[in-house]
């Protein structure tokens, strides 16, 4: 099958040959499968180009609700019951690929001053959804988003104009930072706390984005030999940047995309973010996919022989639900790990770039269409 960027196929395993499955206890997964049942009842996920659908998962969902999940033996003896794994191969024959993400908090002033300079912004009344009914002919097929004005449709302004002042004096923005390059890894991540002199915490999440694709500064600076390749990472780019503010403005211009916000329940702040799949993000269990290809809910197994600094040393491999997208999230066997909030959950999580393999697991009635 093709997601129209790259070829891939589903190569059905059994659990045995799933390493790591028996070590991992996948338990904690039911109650956020729960919040999946109880959202789809109401409006289902999107279907992806792979073909599964909301209502093949409303069953294992269904029936997740009703089992004793007690320990990991019985986490594992229900998936083990309910689903056919499918390992994700790439024609290119390239492993996959994980990140991570994680909210950050973030020093805030609902005002601004000579301190708090650099807002967050809701997301512009003129900003409009854009799909195959309206988009002009001279947008890109890839733009989700455009500007509507005087009656014409446009791409909206990028990350350079809106930092230059589009959308001043418009009443839009949430709160302002300290640092353009703390607001600039806001908008990496999609979402944060909030936290201002008084004490109080607020929360923000991913609303819209201007529509312009997402480029890597961290590429940027590879390519002009500023970071070597081996060392590229969120804390290394910081660095960087701290030590080149005069060129601040133009490294993260190159990314001309540009995230707006809406302001986030703040109870039970000690829940993960309720990101695009519309319930809370659970740290280490939620994994960020390319939503044109999957469909929010299905649950993955990673493994990452590379990757073990999040699992003391030992490699990576974990059952985890698809739950949240982004921008830098394509292809098929693409994924982004949410560490959870706060700093050391971004420690963790700016230094994993590993190859991994993807494994879904589909429902056995729908499994039955890829077998």
């Amino acid at each position: 099958m093709s997601d129209g960027q790259a070829d891939f196929t589903l190569h059905p395993i059994s659990f045995d040959e799933l390493k790591g499955w028996k070590d991992d206890d996948p338990s904690s997964l039911f109650e956020v499968m729960d919040a999946c049942r109880k959202h789809i009842a109401v409006k289902p996920y999107r279907t992806g180009s792979l073909g599964l659908t909301a209502a093949d998962l409303s069953a294992l969902l269904d029936k997740a609700r009703t089992t004793d999940i007690s320990d990991a033996a019985s986490a594992h003896r229900f998936f083990e019951e309910n689903c056919q794994p499918f390992l994700i191969r790439k024609s290119d024959g390239k492993p996959g690929f994980v990140t991570a993400f994680y909210e950050p908090e973030i020093a805030v002033s609902a005002v601004p001053d000579e301190v708090y300079r650099f807002p967050f912004y809701r997301r512009p009344e003129d900003l409009i959804d854009l799909d195959d009914s309206n988009r002009p002919a001279d947008i890109d097929p890839y733009y989700a988003f455009g500007r509507l004005a005087d009656g014409r449709i446009s791409a909206y302004p990028d990350r350079q104009m809106i930092d230059e002042g589009f959308l001043d004096g418009r009443g839009l923005e949430i709160a302002w930072a300290k640092s353009k390059v703390d607001v600039f890894f806001v908008h990496v991540q999609g979402a944060a706390r909030l936290r201002y002199p008084d004490g109080t915490i607020g929360r923000i999440t991913y609303a819209a984005k201007a529509g312009h694709p997402f480029s890597a500064v961290g590429k940027l600076l590879i390519e002009r030999g500023e970071i070597d390749r081996s060392r590229i990472s969120m804390q290394s780019i910081r660095a960087w940047l701290n030590a080149h503010p005069e060129q601040v403005d133009e490294v993260l211009w190159h990314n001309r995309s540009y995230i707006f916000f809406r302001e986030a329940e703040v109870e039970g702040i000690e829940a993960g973010p309720i990101a695009a799949a519309k319930v809370p993000l659970l740290a280490g269990r939620s994994l960020a996919v390319d939503r044109l290809i999957h469909t929010f809910g299905f649950p993955f197994f990673i493994r990452s022989e590379s990757l073990t600094h999040l699992d003391d040393g030992k490699p990576f491999a974990r059952l985890m639900l698809a739950l949240d997208t982004g921008s830098a999230i394509v292809g098929p066997a693409r994924g982004d790990i949410f560490t959870g909030s706060g700093d050391e959950a971004g420690e963790q999580a700016g230094t994993v770039r590993n190859d991994a393999d993807f494994v879904i697991l589909i429902p056995n009635d729908a499994a039955e269409r890829f077998l």
